[in-house]
C-alpha cells in the first residue's frame, strides 16, 4: 500500500456551505491531518465544514483578518467527502492529509 502526503483542498471558500471540497478516490482511504482557515476580510466571517455529512464546524465565527488551525486525525474511506463553505469568499481553506491506496 502506498501512502502519499498531499493537499486535499486549497482555495477560496464558496458561499454554499455544502460545496464538495474533497472526495476520497475509489480504492483509497484518506486521513485528514489538519485544516487551516484564513479570513482576510475586515469583518467577522463564518465557516462550516463536514466530514461525510457529519459537521465538525457549523457557522463558526472567524475574526477579521484571522487564522484558525484545526489539528485532527480523521479517516475518510473511499468515496467519502469533505464539504464546506463560508459566509464570504474572503475565507480560504487549506486541508492537508494522506491518501492510502
Amino acid at each position: 500500500m502506498a501512502t502519499v502526503s498531499k493537499v486535499l483542498f486549497r482555495g477560496a471558500a464558496t458561499t454554499t456551505t455544502g460545496t464538495t471540497l474533497y472526495t476520497t478516490p475509489a480504492g483509497s482511504t484518506a486521513v485528514v491531518t489538519n485544516i487551516v482557515i484564513e479570513n482576510s476580510a475586515a469583518t467577522t466571517s463564518t465557516v462550516t465544514l463536514a466530514l461525510n455529512s457529519v459537521p465538525i464546524a457549523t457557522a463558526v465565527p472567524l475574526g477579521a483578518n484571522s487564522i484558525t488551525v484545526i489539528d485532527l486525525k480523521q479517516v475518510l474511506p473511499a468515496t467519502q467527502t469533505i464539504t464546506g463553505g463560508a459566509s464570504t469568499t474572503a475565507v480560504d481553506i487549506h486541508i492537508s492529509g494522506v491518501e492510502i491506496a
